[in-house]
């Protein structure tokens, strides 16, 4: 019992008029508690949506589901279905076989 007094009274008491101590989320600068990302769109597959068909020949297709470096855009960017994203991966596999695209540019 008496420890914890002790603890109480070792604190600064703080007066009218000061400010509280930063909390430490404020610190590390954001401007509040635990924010998001924020809101964002839900992106739509285009081949469900435009009932666009895969075809490992389309190289121009393609090339908007490639990076500038010759990757494959990942779902979250690109927007399309679990499905869809697959066939996209094999399609660009095949056409890169074939040389209609590259593999990596430099």
């Amino acid at each position: 019992m008496s420890d914890m007094r002790e603890q109480q009274e070792a604190r600064p008491v703080r007066q009218e008029g000061e400010a509280a101590e930063p909390r430490r989320d404020e610190e590390r600068g954001s401007s509040g508690p635990r924010r998001g990302k924020g809101f964002f769109k839900k992106k739509v597959c285009k081949f469900c949506a435009q009932k666009l068909v895969i075809n490992y020949k389309d190289a121009d297709t393609l090339r908007r589901f490639v990076t500038d470096r010759g990757k494959i855009l990942p779902r979250r960017i690109t927007g399309s279905c679990a499905k869809h994203q697959r066939e996209l991966a094999v399609a660009i596999k095949r056409s890169r076989a074939l040389a209609m695209l590259p593999y990596v540019l430099k």
